[in-house]
Protein backbone atom coordinates (compact mmCIF):
# COMPACT_ATOMS: atom_id res chain seq x y z
CA UNK A 1 0.00 0.00 0.00
CA UNK A 2 1.40 3.08 -0.97
CA UNK A 3 2.15 5.83 1.77
CA UNK A 4 0.27 9.06 2.12
CA UNK A 5 2.22 12.13 1.17
CA UNK A 6 2.05 14.75 4.38
CA UNK A 7 0.84 18.38 3.73
CA UNK A 8 4.69 19.61 3.90
CA UNK A 9 5.39 17.27 1.12
CA UNK A 10 2.47 18.24 -1.13
CA UNK A 11 3.80 22.30 -0.41
CA UNK A 12 5.52 23.66 -3.74
CA UNK A 13 6.97 25.97 -1.08
CA UNK A 14 9.35 23.43 0.11
CA UNK A 15 10.85 23.28 -3.29
CA UNK A 16 13.71 25.64 -3.98
CA UNK A 17 13.50 24.67 -7.68
CA UNK A 18 9.69 25.09 -7.85
CA UNK A 19 9.32 28.55 -5.94
CA UNK A 20 12.63 29.73 -8.04
CA UNK A 21 10.53 28.99 -11.25
CA UNK A 22 6.98 29.56 -9.95
CA UNK A 23 7.47 32.62 -7.84
CA UNK A 24 10.98 34.26 -7.58
CA UNK A 25 11.88 34.21 -11.55
CA UNK A 26 8.23 35.67 -12.11
CA UNK A 27 8.82 38.88 -9.63
CA UNK A 28 12.27 39.18 -11.57
CA UNK A 29 10.01 38.78 -15.27
CA UNK A 30 8.12 42.00 -13.80
CA UNK A 31 10.88 43.73 -12.23
CA UNK A 32 12.69 44.01 -15.36
CA UNK A 33 9.52 44.88 -17.12
CA UNK A 34 9.56 47.63 -15.39
CA UNK A 35 11.03 50.74 -18.20
CA UNK A 36 10.34 48.89 -21.22
CA UNK A 37 7.91 49.96 -23.89
CA UNK A 38 4.34 49.49 -22.50
CA UNK A 39 3.13 46.33 -24.75
CA UNK A 40 6.78 44.71 -22.78
CA UNK A 41 5.88 45.89 -19.56
CA UNK A 42 1.93 45.08 -20.46
CA UNK A 43 3.43 41.27 -21.53
CA UNK A 44 5.67 40.71 -18.41
CA UNK A 45 3.62 41.95 -16.04
CA UNK A 46 0.69 39.91 -17.20
CA UNK A 47 2.37 36.74 -17.69
CA UNK A 48 4.38 37.07 -14.57
CA UNK A 49 1.30 37.72 -12.13
CA UNK A 50 -0.76 34.97 -14.21
CA UNK A 51 2.40 32.40 -13.38
CA UNK A 52 2.45 33.16 -9.65
CA UNK A 53 -1.07 33.17 -9.20
CA UNK A 54 -1.90 30.37 -10.88
CA UNK A 55 0.92 28.39 -8.75
CA UNK A 56 -0.68 29.91 -5.45
CA UNK A 57 -3.61 28.52 -6.39
CA UNK A 58 -2.68 25.00 -7.29
CA UNK A 59 -0.32 25.19 -4.24
CA UNK A 60 -3.53 26.04 -1.92
CA UNK A 61 -5.57 22.98 -3.44
CA UNK A 62 -2.41 20.44 -2.73
CA UNK A 63 -1.43 21.30 0.19
CA UNK A 64 -3.25 23.74 2.21
CA UNK A 65 -0.99 26.58 2.54
CA UNK A 66 -3.09 29.89 4.13
CA UNK A 67 -0.92 31.82 2.10
CA UNK A 68 -1.86 30.74 -1.27
CA UNK A 69 -5.39 30.94 -0.79
CA UNK A 70 -5.36 34.61 0.14
CA UNK A 71 -2.28 35.77 -3.00
CA UNK A 72 -4.28 33.13 -6.02
CA UNK A 73 -6.26 36.28 -6.69
CA UNK A 74 -2.71 37.49 -8.06
CA UNK A 75 -4.51 36.45 -11.44
CA UNK A 76 -6.77 39.69 -11.08
CA UNK A 77 -3.19 41.67 -11.16
CA UNK A 78 -2.35 39.71 -14.23
CA UNK A 79 -6.38 40.79 -15.63
CA UNK A 80 -5.22 44.53 -14.29
CA UNK A 81 -2.16 44.25 -15.75
CA UNK A 82 -3.21 43.47 -19.07
CA UNK A 83 -6.24 45.76 -19.40
CA UNK A 84 -4.12 48.24 -18.26
CA UNK A 85 -1.12 47.90 -20.66
CA UNK A 86 -4.21 47.69 -23.37
CA UNK A 87 -5.61 51.19 -22.17
CA UNK A 88 -8.99 49.29 -21.14
CA UNK A 89 -8.71 50.43 -17.36
CA UNK A 90 -7.65 53.94 -16.73
CA UNK A 91 -5.71 53.65 -13.82
CA UNK A 92 -3.80 57.09 -14.32
CA UNK A 93 0.12 58.05 -14.21
CA UNK A 94 0.23 55.78 -11.23
CA UNK A 95 -1.34 52.63 -12.35
CA UNK A 96 1.68 50.32 -12.95
CA UNK A 97 3.09 51.47 -9.56
CA UNK A 98 -0.78 50.72 -8.11
CA UNK A 99 -0.88 47.45 -9.00
CA UNK A 100 2.65 46.32 -8.10
CA UNK A 101 1.79 48.35 -4.64
CA UNK A 102 -1.45 46.64 -4.17
CA UNK A 103 0.15 42.81 -5.55
CA UNK A 104 3.28 43.32 -3.51
CA UNK A 105 1.74 44.40 -0.24
CA UNK A 106 -0.71 41.89 -0.81
CA UNK A 107 1.45 39.26 -0.92
CA UNK A 108 3.37 39.92 1.99
CA UNK A 109 0.47 40.32 4.20
CA UNK A 110 -0.59 36.98 3.40
CA UNK A 111 2.74 35.57 3.57
CA UNK A 112 4.52 37.30 6.88
CA UNK A 113 0.96 38.42 8.76
CA UNK A 114 -1.53 35.70 8.44
CA UNK A 115 0.51 32.19 8.53
CA UNK A 116 1.97 34.18 11.87
CA UNK A 117 -1.10 34.25 13.36
CA UNK A 118 -3.68 31.88 12.13
CA UNK A 119 -0.60 28.93 11.13
CA UNK A 120 0.91 27.62 7.80
CA UNK A 121 -1.36 25.59 6.55
CA UNK A 122 -5.47 25.75 7.12
CA UNK A 123 -7.39 22.97 8.44
CA UNK A 124 -8.27 20.52 5.93
CA UNK A 125 -11.84 18.60 5.65
CA UNK A 126 -11.12 14.59 7.39
CA UNK A 127 -12.04 13.02 3.92
CA UNK A 128 -9.58 15.19 1.77
CA UNK A 129 -6.75 12.88 0.89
Amino acid sequence: MGRCATVAENDLMGSFPAVGLLWIAPWMLIAAGAGYGNPVHTARWTAGFAVMGTACLVNARRCGRRHCFYTGPLLLAALASLLHGLGVLPLGRHGWSWIAGVALGGSILACCGLERIMGRYAARHPSDP
